[in-house]
């Protein structure tokens, strides 16, 4: 019976992508206007093998004077998790939101290190609650089936 215990275990945690782009720099760095800061936030899980996911959350920190912009950071964190024997509505919640708030510190810590590195003061990501972003995406998911036919095109 052994063979039948729920496993989960975090295989590797790892940077995957990562781009710090700064297209108007020296001149936008003498603006002395704050800027405003915009941060989107996806979660992303993939089977890799029997049992094996690949989970990333990435962040993209796009930061803009006026209309321009001042930089903008594109992260990808990912991890690599061994899960087996759990119910199908259980692997769900794992990947979506056990899997991603073990992965996003360290998006938050590269992402803060990338913008310091780039010249600027860190941007700290906040503290995301993965239940209710789950919930949310299941709820819109749930919507979206409920009416197929609104979402073609007439």
């Amino acid at each position: 019976m052994a063979d039948q215990d729920p496993v989960f275990q975090i295989q590797r945690v790892y940077l995957k992508e990562s781009s710090l782009e700064q297209p108007n720099s020296p001149a936008i760095l003498l603006e002395q206007e704050q800027p405003s800061v915009d941060i989107q936030l996806g979660v992303q899980a993939n089977p890799v093998a029997d049992g094996i996911y690949e989970v990333s959350v990435t962040a993209t920190v796009h930061t803009k004077i006026k209309d321009k912009t001042v930089f903008l950071v594109e992260a990808k964190q990912a991890g690599i998790f061994e899960i087996r024997n759990l119910p199908q509505e259980q692997l769900g919640q794992i990947l979506g939101i056990a899997c991603p708030q073990i992965v996003y510190p360290y998006l938050r810590g590269n992402v803060a290190d990338q913008i310091q590195r780039g010249g600027f003061p860190p941007v700290h990501l906040t503290e995301i609650n993965f239940q209710a972003m789950y919930e949310q995406q299941q709820q819109a998911e749930a919507a979206k089936a409920a009416a197929p036919e609104a979402a073609l095109p007439q």
